[in-house]
């Protein structure tokens, strides 16, 4: 399978404002309403991702363990579903709900999101603080499938913690890996 790396937003940058549909409630959903009081997670993901459904798991204890402390996460799929089926709004929904999710899930049908925060890869990652400037863009943590490292969210969480105790995010970040973004054709 091929590995695309994120592209790594520069920390500092502004959360790009959105208004997506959230499959699990049939309504739209802003960047603002879905923000939370210490910081925002904006993680792009996709139903049939191998890296996604790796980490699926333990992104889903990290909602429950950090949502409660005011770090809200978002999460959105911008991936082609004319092309990619499993990723179709009504399945969207299926998968959210059958693994539990905390949070929103977000569907990006124009791709206009995804292109504006330069998503390249699933899972990618955006941490913002409570001013919806970039702290973290970055890896889950250093587990992929295959290679039997735990899946632990210790990068992302290490980030969050800085944020919780007012010290800066250590800015020596790896890059998010995974499946290329299924972008539209331009014909």
């Amino acid at each position: 399978m091929a590995v695309t790396p994120s592209t790594m937003m520069p920390l500092g940058t502004r959360a790009p404002d959105f208004e997506l549909l959230n499959v699990l409630s049939g309504e739209p959903l802003t960047l603002q309403e879905g923000a939370g009081a210490q910081g925002t997670l904006v993680i792009f993901i996709c139903n049939h991702c191998p890296f996604v459904r790796h980490i699926e798991d333990a992104l889903i204890e990290f909602a429950w363990d950090y949502q409660p402390r005011g770090i809200n996460v978002i999460a959105i799929s911008a991936n082609d579903a004319a092309a990619f089926p499993d990723d179709r709004p009504e399945c969207m929904k299926d998968r959210a709900s059958a693994k539990g999710y905390p949070f929103p899930y977000l569907y990006d049908e124009t791709q206009a999101v995804a292109r504006a925060y330069d998503a390249a890869c699933t899972p990618d990652l955006f941490l913002f603080d409570s001013q919806f400037r970039c702290v973290y863009r970055g890896q889950f943590d250093d587990s992929r499938p295959g290679n039997d490292l735990p899946v632990t969210g210790q990068d992302l969480r290490r980030a969050c913690d800085a944020l919780f105790a007012g010290n800066p995010v250590d800015p020596d970040q790896k890059p998010s890996s995974g499946c290329n973004i299924k972008w539209k054709s331009e014909a």
